[in-house]
């Protein structure tokens, strides 16, 4: 049987031309029209798909922001509207003023005393939960339940623990000798007191996540750590927490940026809503929320939420940063 001839290509050069591509016998075959739709849903659809996120937040989360910026560099007052362009005027205004650094001073105090003890107390809540309980069902949806109550509920309940003469803390306090506490008189108290209640609502809700977070962990590196003879509390140092280092990292980020925007708790924790009489936790919205719908100027207004984002942005990046690091000098171990 002999070998097929091989196919020569023909030449079709012309004097003074480029020399064409050899013809290989074989043409491209013509794409339907359906075989091209299907070619364009597999590389168009997934940027279809996720477009209205996108969308959305370009709409109540972008334009928002711009034009809050937009604002702050204008004259701009409740009831006459839109004045002239005046630059940096407000922001110098506005760091020019005592009640700006003491509400920044009482967020990063509440921020700090509230964040710091929720992440670990919810991990240790979730290392709990992560054993084989009974009813585990019970108790896991049991933590959730400080997060579903309505964060005027809370305030008004804590208020009242927290009462300068007739609350059950200070009851308690007086009971075992020790003198009643200003909550609502003294700097740090106060402060104290909002930490609780951000600590009550969200320290459930974080703990969940670290569930989550626990239960993908292999079981088998639990099992090699205890045939090495590595008891519960070496356990979770050594296999839990290096294995919930991106969890930690998200709570702490989500976390910074709700404990900087705090407002319904230390605005709820008297009644009159001012955040003390000398402003003792007057946080930054509540003193964004007084120059804009008290003073009536929303230029000032603005240019405290565009600093405040400014410092959100900040902290986030600098917790980032020490957590990452962190991380990767353990690994380096």
């Amino acid at each position: 049987m002999s070998a097929p001839a091989a196919q020569v290509p023909v030449s079709t050069t012309r004097s003074g031309g480029s020399a064409p591509e050899p013809r290989t016998g074989r043409r491209k075959p013509k794409l339907s029209f359906r075989h091209r739709a299907s070619a364009w849903d597999r590389r168009y659809s997934p940027y279809l798909y996720i477009s209205p996120f996108f969308i959305l937040f370009a709409v109540v989360g972008l334009f928002p922001l711009i034009y809050t910026a937009w604002v702050a560099t204008h004259d701009w007052d409740l009831i006459m509207g839109q004045g002239e362009f005046i630059g940096g005027e407000n922001f110098m205004a506005v760091l020019g003023e005592r009640g700006f650094w003491i509400s920044l001073r009482n967020t990063l105090s509440i921020f700090i005393l509230s964040s710091a003890p929720q992440v670990v107390i919810a991990i240790l809540i979730a290392y709990l939960l992560d054993y084989n309980l009974r009813a585990r069902t019970f108790w896991r949806m049991g933590v959730l339940i400080p997060y579903v109550v309505t964060p005027v509920a809370v305030a008004l309940i804590f208020s009242n623990l927290f009462g300068d003469r007739f609350g059950l803390v200070n009851s308690i306090l007086e009971t075992v000798g020790i003198d009643a506490i200003g909550w609502h008189s003294g700097t740090l108290p106060s402060h104290l007191a909002i930490a609780t209640m951000v600590n009550f609502r969200w320290t459930g809700y974080n703990a969940l996540i670290f569930l989550a977070a626990m239960q993908a962990v292999p079981r088998d590196l639990y099992e090699a750590a205890a045939i090495d003879g590595a008891g519960k509390v070496r356990q979770f140092i050594s296999v839990t927490i290096p294995n919930l280092r991106p969890t930690i990292i998200f709570v702490i980020i989500t976390s910074t940026i709700g404990g900087l925007q705090i407002f319904d708790e230390p605005r709820m924790f008297d009644q009159y809503g001012r955040g003390g009489t000398d402003g003792q936790w007057q946080t930054m919205t509540m003193y964004l929320y007084e120059l804009g719908w008290t003073r009536s100027d929303f230029g000032q207004a603005s240019a405290v939420a565009v600093l405040l984002f400014l410092l959100i942005v900040a902290i986030g990046l600098i917790n980032f940063v020490i957590t990452r690091r962190i991380s990767s000098s353990e690994v380096k171990r």
